[in-house]
């Protein structure tokens, strides 16, 4: 159980950390970082306090501890993967309509250097 414990804390502390270096290198905005922020910030208070997860385990009726916080650990990455699959789909609506936006553009563009050419 300790050392499933150890693992969980280990891998919470790297995504806090990698997540730190890629946002003061800009390689992830901040409003995208929050949420990985927050998760491995609840994963490393859940992995390092027996009493949090031992309530946990007793809401969930789960009788090994660590168990919990494997199932705590996916729910919030599952929440997480959906989030960005929100804003990710929303980015591809917005790419879309703003193509369809520059083909108008382009399109009135060369009609106004048509009729320029003719007169």
């Amino acid at each position: 159980m300790e050392r499933l414990l150890n693992v969980m804390t280990g891998l919470s502390a790297l995504l806090l950390l990698l997540v730190l270096i890629s946002l003061r290198r800009a390689h992830i905005r901040v409003e995208y970082s929050v949420s990985w922020v927050v998760a491995a910030i609840a994963l490393l208070a859940v992995s390092r306090s027996p009493v949090l997860l031992q309530t946990i385990s007793d809401y969930l009726d789960i009788r090994y501890p660590p168990l919990a916080l494997v199932l705590v650990a996916g729910g919030v990455f599952l929440i997480i993967f959906f989030r960005f699959s929100v804003i990710i789909s929303k980015l591809k609506d917005d790419n879309i309509a703003l193509a369809q936006r520059v083909a108008i553009l382009e399109y009135h563009l060369q009609t106004l250097n048509r009729d320029a050419a003719k007169s």
